[in-house]
């Protein structure tokens, strides 16, 4: 009987990152038994609510594996409404009895920061996650990533030292700004600089509501001050890189396949 990987956020980066990955592994299409054969035509799309708790029944149903990342929620009750959307897809597992549960996570940016950065409610809200879903009789890994390099500007403009290290989903992990720069600078041909700007002047430039940009801030400047993962954010991040499976792609490497169109 083929077991069932439920995969959330399908269609989106991480999701589909994972459904890609399990259909083009190679273990997978070197298998040429017919359980093998079958797991590649076994991808069905379901259409799921965190609101409604029977349609995530029906989408783990029968469901051995679970990989469950949960969309940011902004507002002023967004820790709440993330956190809850956590919880219920990680009991509801419990109730179906899934064996393994994944779940994407966070570092607690109030927790690194000693209580000074409040306001990354996305970070802090899988935190509290994670160490609920800890608590639970399911067993379970937790995947904390990067930033998404699918995300990164050509603008490099930022109130922080060249010595800030920004991890990257695809990177090594100890990429500075003035490196980044060089990197965009050789893959697109253009002249790209960093350019270092007061932190007043960074607020005022967000294109973002004040609680958002509050939040924005309160992250970054925590990652300058603490780390990324916290202050000992270089050693895990050699440490994943280590025991990841397959070679990294690399900020340069990605830049030449998805080059940006710089004017």
């Amino acid at each position: 009987m083929l077991k069932t990987f439920a995969v959330f956020g399908a269609t989106g980066h991480q999701g589909g990152s994972i459904i890609n990955y399990i259909l083009n592994d190679p273990l997978l299409s070197q298998n040429t038994r017919p359980k093998a054969k079958q797991l590649k035509k076994k991808v069905e799309i379901i259409q799921d609510d965190m609101l409604d708790h029977a349609s995530l029944k029906v989408a783990l149903t029968d469901a051995h594996i679970v990989f469950a990342m949960i969309v940011s929620a902004f507002g002023p009750d967004g820790f709440e409404v993330e956190f809850n959307n956590a919880k219920t897809i990680a009991a509801i597992a419990v109730d179906k009895g899934v064996l393994y549960f994944i779940f994407s996570s966070l570092p607690s940016v109030s927790k690194m920061s000693g209580g000074q950065h409040t306001k990354v409610i996305p970070f802090d809200a899988k935190a509290k996650a994670e160490k609920y879903i800890r608590r639970l009789s399911i067993k379970s890994v937790f995947f904390a990533r990067g930033f998404f390099i699918q995300n990164w500007t050509w603008v490099l403009t930022g109130p922080f030292s060249s010595k800030t290290g920004f991890p990257y989903i695809d990177t090594d992990g100890d990429t500075v700004k003035f490196e980044i720069a060089a990197i965009l600078s050789r893959t697109t041909g253009k002249t790209v600089v960093y350019r270092h700007i007061s932190l007043e002047e960074f607020k005022n430039n967000l294109p973002l509501p004040p609680f958002l940009a509050k939040l924005f801030i309160d992250g970054l400047v925590c990652q300058e001050q603490y780390g990324y993962f916290g202050l000992d954010s270089r050693e895990l991040i050699v440490w994943a890189r280590a025991n990841a499976r397959g070679r990294l792609t690399t900020l340069e490497e990605y830049l030449i396949a998805h080059p940006l169109q710089l004017v």
